[in-house]
């Protein structure tokens, strides 16, 4: 019998604390003094460690940046790293997002799959190792970053007091092993207002590495406009919905939303809203940075227009994300998240946008480049997790590409994404309206989790 079905046996207890989690609204924002960034996230941290401190576990709180639980003795130690941080609810909920909300086999509930569901079976995971009295070679801990949705310093901050582990992975993917990760490369557009422009508002996105699934814009009502936007309507692909106002039309668009790892899975409302402009304005109506976006990147997910589409066999192709547009009387930004493949530069791709936005009158900058995770797959950290896979499932892990960022690469040559998803499940909504788990399924993963543990603790 595998070491992980010790779990099972706290399965109420599990559902009991992570109903205490996501009852936190626990989205970054802004830094206030000791919480780096905002009140939530250091909330959910601080809750999460006294869990753990009424377990008996060691902990310990490195400036509300992250934190660790502890079990076992040794002068090294392994980990598993998860995140207490959550992206913004949005819009679409069925049932208050913050409420662990039961329906059948599925709990919903923001965070449950992504990341405070596979945070609170690590955790237990500690307890079950440390009520069996496990002794190993090593010290086991749980490291909770509170600031990965924003891709922030929260695991460097930490590093820099804490020792790296000599193994570690992070639940926060999909089952089996990710040993290649795309770098992330975000950028910022902007430009100023011009007065000549008919769109007077642009509204779209919460973060940038979500597809975008609302957007309006409000433009002048002159020229008969209202009937070409219905015209242009009945040409351009997407939903939309006109609304008279005192100063001219709103247009709603409504999109789906999808991680932005994944772009071409969901339907950008605000691309798509763009298009709709672009069919129903005259160029210089249109602006110049509205036309910069429709010209170089339209609807597409793929990089083609700003001459950046590539793809190579270890990771397959760039994707590309528009996930925030904003315009107002005075001022013109957009942020775009891409995922580049593990063989590329980030700053090769920028060199390429940043000629494109030029030729535009556009400003386009850095806000991060994230560099690719490379891990070769015949390092003994790949087949200890391979056989704690087998030892639940029956068949060692399969190795795979994504092009999510995880705390993996925050650890280089130590670390890679292992679970908490299995290939065959539906959606589970990760970034989306309606997010949840599988209860079976969520309990299948403890087993994996524990059993990995185990093994590093004793490896």
């Amino acid at each position: 019998m595998a070491f992980g079905n010790h779990i099972l046996k706290y399965q109420d207890a599990i559902l009991s604390d992570l109903a205490r989690m996501v009852a936190i609204p626990s989205v970054c924002g802004k830094a206030e003094p000791n919480k780096p960034f905002g009140a939530g996230s250091a909330r959910a941290l601080e809750k999460i460690l006294r869990i753990a401190d009424g377990m008996g576990l060691k902990t310990k709180n490195v400036g509300n940046y992250a934190g660790h639980a502890e079990y076992g003795e040794g002068s090294e130690y392994a980990a598993a790293v998860v995140h207490v941080d959550v992206v913004p609810s949005g819009e679409g909920w069925k049932t208050d997002p913050f409420c662990l909300t039961r329906r059948g086999n599925n709990f919903y509930g923001r965070g449950t799959a992504d990341d405070k569901g596979p945070a609170v079976v690590a955790l237990y995971c500690l307890k079950a190792l440390k009520d069996a009295s496990v002794t190993g070679n090593r010290k086991i801990r749980v490291i909770f970053g509170a600031g990965e949705e924003i891709a922030s310093d929260d695991l460097a901050t930490y590093f820099k007091e804490e020792p790296y582990p000599s193994m570690a992975f992070t639940p926060d993917g999909n089952y089996g092993i990710c040993n290649r990760e795309k770098g992330i490369l975000r950028v910022d557009f902007s430009a100023e207002h011009s007065e000549e422009e008919t769109v007077h508002n642009f509204h779209s996105g919460t973060v940038v590495n979500a597809v975008p699934a609302s957007a309006e814009a409000e433009v002048d009502n002159s020229d008969g406009i209202l009937q070409k936007l219905e015209s242009a309507a009945k040409t351009v692909p997407g939903d939309f919905r006109f609304e008279k106002t005192e100063n001219g039309v709103k247009i709603t668009s409504a999109g789906k939303a999808h991680h932005g790892s994944e772009p071409q899975l969901g339907f950008n409302a605000a691309t798509h809203l763009i298009s709709l402009l672009q069919a129903a304005f005259p160029a210089e109506k249109l602006g110049s940075f509205l036309g910069f976006l429709n010209h170089f990147i339209g609807t597409e997910t793929d990089g083609e227009s700003l001459g950046i589409k590539m793809c190579d066999e270890p990771s397959g192709p760039l994707t590309l994300n528009v996930g925030i547009v904003r315009l107002d009387s005075s001022s013109e930004n957009a942020e775009i998240d891409i995922r580049y493949p593990v063989t590329q530069k980030g700053s090769d791709i920028f060199h390429s946008i940043k000629k494109c936005a030029e030729a535009a009158g556009v400003n386009a900058k850095i806000v991060l480049d994230n560099q690719p995770l490379y891990f070769p797959e015949n390092h003994p950290l790949i087949h200890l997790l391979q056989s704690a896979y087998q030892a639940v499932e029956g068949t060692p892990a399969e190795i795979y590409s994504m092009g999510g960022g995880t705390y993996a690469r925050e650890i280089p040559g130590k670390a890679v994404a292992f679970g908490a998803l299995f290939p065959d499940q539906p959606d589970t909504g990760e970034h989306n309206a309606n997010e949840f788990l599988q209860l079976d399924r969520y309990m299948e993963h403890a087993q994996i989790c524990l059993e990995a543990m185990y093994r590093m603790m004793k490896a």
